[in-house]
């Protein structure tokens, strides 16, 4: 495992749907299979969720390192198994997982 996925948190910058602003949030997240998954607590109505169906386009930052990103929102029914599974992650590195499983795919490390 790479040393950062030790991190406690990841830093998730969305472009503002309304705005166009650049937003900020610290976030809990892990890691499965090379992509990160963060769980919104309050589902749709989390603005960086709502963000990121607007705009997948978002900017990862970990530890010290940086990545241009592409999220989108896992269906329950056509992710059953991923959706599960990400939960199940969170659960055991913070003993919660009961939010809504968004992926992220990073891409270029800047």
């Amino acid at each position: 495992m790479n040393d950062y996925l030790k991190e406690q948190f990841v830093y998730l910058t969305t472009t503002g749907r309304k705005t166009g602003l650049a937003r900020e949030i610290e976030i809990w997240f892990v890691e499965r299979e090379g992509h990160l998954y963060i769980l919104a607590e309050h589902g749709y109505k989390a603005h960086w969720v709502r963000n990121v169906v607007a705009n997948p386009s978002v900017t990862i930052r970990l530890a010290k390192r940086r990545w241009i990103a592409g999220g989108r929102v896992l269906d329950p029914d056509a992710d059953a198994e991923l959706y599960a599974d990400v939960r199940e992650l969170a659960r055991q590195k913070y003993g919660w997982g009961d939010g809504l499983p968004v992926e992220f795919r990073l891409g270029q490390e800047i």
